[in-house]
């Protein structure tokens, strides 16, 4: 993400200058046959060996570091993966720091790439730290703009200043969390910052996000808002300010329409369990206000707790079995798709566990059944083209899920950056009613691998499946369109998007007779389709010259609505001619100004 001015509310200097944009054999037994007409022994007809039963449970492996309020230097270990992890942005490293409920204090934990911090209690306020859990950018003098893959979840924090910092990019779930006080979303010295996501959380005092240029909460309690860029976005949030876009440019629903929180790993005495929260509509506010919040759990022992260097068969017996899947930090090579055909079967990730289809192969499908849970991991290309990295259910898939849909969690997809990657599709979702709640479906612009053909990845997000929710959509970079959506009755409450930096030139993007491919693509026979707060960039370096016609396509129905709809031209480097199909003013020049749809049609 390149950073852009700051609204007038920005205390930094006007002298700060714009970032560089980066840019750059399962083995099989052979018998020999038997003689035509000969009966063999009994003895040479060895019976199938039924492979032995995995074990639930055990231990988390050594990169969950678990403390407790008399753990002796915990400061200096939370100082020591920082400092591994602060820069790290390729790197290899996954972490959980969990913390048992109790009270903390004098703690700093400042929190690094591929690195979440957790509470283990049922509530957030069982989990106090008397300190701050940070994210700055100095690693990067001040620019937050690639401050992605963290987390921070289920902790009550009293920020020693009164305010706790939260520069973040995308990748960065802050869930479930009360904050005594207030919240920074900018770096120190209020550099550049591009976020972000709150669910279910309170904060206290007000929320400062300064120099963020788009935002979504959903779900929360909180005691104001500072200010607004381009595309601040709200649902279901107690103390949002009220809808005005596009000045200032807030787009706020009283409720979310259908939430199901995140499942989490907590501590019931001595034992693990998983927490599944219940389906909630028209929700509004945090899940955990009174108590013991709503829903079921699962002992851990009913997970098969997976370590680096499993096998992809080993996990779809465990499936197959009847566990779950708890995904400790690491990185899964996976040789065939992870499996899931049972119903409300739990797939859970801690630390950023990442997930490499080898060969080719997708990483993991869902069957066409009820109240699948994803949540919390990454999915990383390999080098040998995926045609899908994650399928919802299968091509075709019917069924009505509504009273207990999938839902996709934190679950984040990257094509290239920590090397050669490429899949044509990345997500696609085909079961109705799946809820996708906070997804970065990112084709990288910078890393290693990085390429308009080195990490080719023509479509992010396909959306055939009716009746989907996508609450926090973030998708960027893809070769043609960067979300797909041919499902009817499906809504998007936040839509983020910066299109491919490096396209060589028009012709590379030219789709049909249109300029660009758009960003968002309702299909022409959908008659039913709505969303709220959506935004798309254009920052084109390899040729500034190219012109999107618009950064929203879909067809002109009463049917189809869309509202709060912007799309930038970042310095000039290329530029719209519409926002959505032949609405909204053209953007030109280099002033970096959005050009805006109240609403459409």
């Amino acid at each position: 993400m390149p950073p852009v001015p700051p609204d007038s509310s920005d205390p930094r200097p006007s002298t700060v200058t714009r970032r560089t944009v980066l840019g750059a054999v399962a083995a099989t037994a052979a018998s020999a046959p038997l003689l035509t007409g000969l009966a063999a022994p009994a003895s040479a007809a060895p019976a199938a060996v039924r492979p032995r039963a995995l074990p639930g449970g055990g231990d988390l492996g050594p990169n969950v570091l678990i403390f407790d309020p008399g753990t002796a230097g915990i400061q200096a270990k939370l100082d020591q993966i920082f400092h591994q992890q602060e820069s790290a942005q390729f790197g290899t490293g996954r972490y959980a720091l969990l913390f048992k409920p109790g009270t903390y204090s004098g703690l700093n934990a400042q929190i690094g790439f591929y690195t979440s911090i957790a509470g283990l209690g049922l509530s957030p306020d069982d989990t106090t730290i008397n300190g701050d859990v940070t994210v700055d950018a100095g690693w990067a003098n001040g620019n937050a703009t690639q401050n992605f893959w963290r987390s921070a979840e289920n902790l009550a924090l009293v920020p020693v200043n009164g305010t706790d910092r939260w520069a973040v990019a995308q990748a960065a779930p802050f869930r479930r969390m009360h904050v005594r006080g207030g919240l920074n979303l900018a770096p120190s010295g209020y550099g550049w910052a591009s976020g972000g996501y709150i669910a279910d959380s309170r904060i206290d005092g007000q929320v400062g996000p300064y120099s963020q240029q788009q935002w979504y909460t959903r779900d929360s309690v909180i005691g104001g808002w500072g200010n607004a860029v381009w595309n601040m976005v709200f649902s279901g949030v107690q103390g949002a300010p009220a809808q005005s876009f596009p000045n200032p440019p807030y787009t706020t629903l009283d409720t979310t329409p259908v939430s199901r929180e995140k499942p989490f790993l907590y501590l019931n005495g001595s034992e693990y369990r998983v927490f599944l929260p219940e389906k909630r509509t028209n929700a509004r506010g945090v899940t955990w206000g009174n108590g013991t919040p709503r829903g079921t759990s699962l002992s851990l022992s009913q997970f098969y707790v997976a370590k680096p260097g499993v096998s992809a068969s080993t996990l779809n017996q465990a499936l197959a079995q009847g566990l779950h899947l708890l995904l400790t930090p690491g990185i899964y090579h996976v040789d065939q798709p992870i499996q899931v055909d049972r119903a409300n079967t739990v797939v859970l990730g801690l630390g950023y566990a990442t997930i490499v289809p080898d060969n080719g192969v997708t990483a993991l499908r869902v069957a066409d059944v009820d109240g699948v849970r994803l949540a919390g991991f990454l999915i990383d290309a390999g080098p040998v083209n995926s045609a899908t990295l994650l399928e919802v259910g299968p091509g075709g898939a019917s069924r009505d899920h509504s009273a207990n849909p999938t839902t996709v969690q934190d679950v984040f997809v990257r094509i290239g950056g920590a090397g050669a990657g490429k899949a044509t599709t990345s997500m696609v979702i085909n079961n109705r009613n799946t809820i996708v709640d906070h997804t970065w479906v990112w084709r990288a612009d910078h890393g290693t691998g990085v390429g308009w053909d080195t990490n080719r990845a023509d479509y992010g997000v396909v959306v055939n499946g009716d009746d989907v929710l996508c609450t926090g959509l973030f998708v960027e970079h893809f070769n043609k369109y960067d979300v797909q959506w041919l499902g009817q009755r499906g809504r998007t409450i936040f839509f983020q998007n910066e299109k491919a930096y490096d396209a060589p030139n028009q012709a590379a993007v030219q789709d049909g007779n249109v300029k660009g491919y758009a960003a968002y693509k309702v299909g022409d026979n959908v008659t039913a389709h709505e969303a709220w707060g959506l935004g798309s960039y254009c920052n084109y370096t390899a040729d500034t010259g190219i012109v999107q016609h618009h950064g929203f396509a879909a067809p002109n129905t009463a049917g189809v609505k869309f509202h709060g709809v912007l799309v930038v031209s970042l310095g000039g480097n290329g530029q719209y001619e519409h926002v959505i199909n032949e609405a909204g003013a053209p953007t030109s020049g280099t002033s970096t100004t959005p050009s805006t749809v109240v609403s459409y049609p």
